[in-house]
């Protein structure tokens, strides 16, 4: 009896030491707890009230972070009456034409806690009302500062308390193959949060905007998004959600967005000066090929050759002519029109700035004082755009 005793006491310390040893290294062992549902499937379950930690990987944080800045952007544009929809003959052939007023869509990123929100030139031009919905579910009406066709974006402002604000990053140090997400409302279903990762950078020549410089991603934007934040996983502002390629009006992994490098330019010249003041030298530039510069008897392996000079413009005054190849702009090499048409409207009107050119077989250097670029006519869009 003894004996037996002894190896029940001793069962019991090994089973009180085994206990103890998960209940400190593996606490979740011992707080699953098994149920039945019905009396017929038994299912584990994880311990009520458990800590929501993030699995590895996870975006969660940076979606939270950027979230709260990212506000939805309703517009309505009143609507256009046919000039005959008077004639009775008219309203016979082809009814009463209800005046219904056009609506859109798109989102907004705010960056100032002044109530200063940088979206799409295209989600609000020619609007006559435009409301706001923050994440939060608040409203207000929003008030355009200024728009700049020429890279689509806009600036408009809300007067609201507390306002959350997204970080500025820095989208020069963007590097192919980075993750990023996209955060708008697709749709109008609602704020919501793609992934992806960066597909290519510096994308041009796409006939989007006049000065393009995308970022392209395969994170999903559908109309809607336009607008709407390209965040990295720290959650700061990468890029503005601008254009897609479809041909079915969805998502199909081609989304571009403007850098912020580009978007805080023309933020800072719309509240500044009300406009962005950019460059001009009146030229007109074409990518050098043999046959160009065959025609205009130079010597150049590289640089963007002019074919056109405006009379009396700031080009000419400089001594520019047709068939001169500009290789760079002050330190900024120009091995196509669009580095040349970004270098020259990035120079401050008024302010000379050095030229390094090609002219037959002579380098040279001249001292342009560029103008103040004129306004562009109706941006023209792409297909499947939004």
């Amino acid at each position: 009896m003894k004996r037996t005793w002894l190896l029940f006491a001793q069962a019991v310390t090994v089973l009180l030491a085994a206990y103890f040893v998960v209940a400190t290294l593996k606490p979740e062992w011992i707080h699953k707890r098994s149920t039945s549902l019905g009396g017929v499937v038994s299912i584990v379950e994880a311990p009520s009230g458990a800590p929501a930690v993030p699995a590895q990987g996870s975006l969660s944080a940076a979606a939270k972070k950027a979230s709260p800045a990212v506000v939805s952007i309703n517009t309505s544009k009143a609507a256009q009456r046919h000039p005959r929809s008077n004639d009775p003959w008219f309203r016979f052939f082809f009814g009463d034409q209800a005046d219904q007023p056009q609506v859109g869509l798109g989102s907004g990123v705010i960056v100032s806690t002044d109530g200063y929100i940088l979206t799409n030139n295209h989600v609000v031009e020619g609007a006559d009302e435009i409301e706001v919905t923050l994440n939060d579910s608040r409203h207000a009406r929003g008030k355009v500062i200024g728009t700049d066709p020429d890279t689509d974006l806009a600036v408009l402002k809300i007067e609201l308390d507390k306002l959350p604000v997204i970080v500025l990053g820095n989208s020069d140090e963007l590097l192919v193959g980075d993750q990023v997400l996209a955060i708008g409302n697709p749709f109008g279903v609602g704020q919501t949060v793609t992934s992806g990762i960066v597909s290519a950078l510096g994308r041009n020549q796409l006939g989007i905007n006049q000065f393009e410089n995308f970022i392209q991603t395969d994170a999903a934007i559908n109309p809607g998004n336009s607008g709407g934040a390209l965040i990295d996983v720290n959650g700061n502002l990468q890029g503005i959600n601008t254009a897609i390629y479809s041909r079915s009006g969805g998502s199909m992994g081609i989304g571009f967005a403007i850098p912020v490098s580009m978007a805080k330019i023309v933020l800072e010249g719309i509240v500044k000066e009300g406009q962005v003041r950019r460059g001009w030298i009146g030229v007109e530039p074409s990518d050098l090929s043999p046959e160009l510069a065959e025609t205009f008897g130079v010597k150049a392996d590289a640089g963007v050759i002019i074919t056109g000079v405006l009379q009396n413009g700031p080009a000419a005054k400089a001594g520019i002519r047709p068939g001169d190849v500009i290789t760079s702009v002050g330190e900024k090499k120009t091995d196509s029109v669009q580095a040349l048409l970004t270098a020259v409207a990035g120079l401050k009107p008024g302010d000379t700035a050095r030229f390094a050119l090609q002219r037959g077989t002579d380098k040279m250097e001249l001292d342009v004082t560029p103008g103040l670029r004129p306004k562009s006519p109706i941006r023209q869009q792409l297909p499947n755009n939004e």
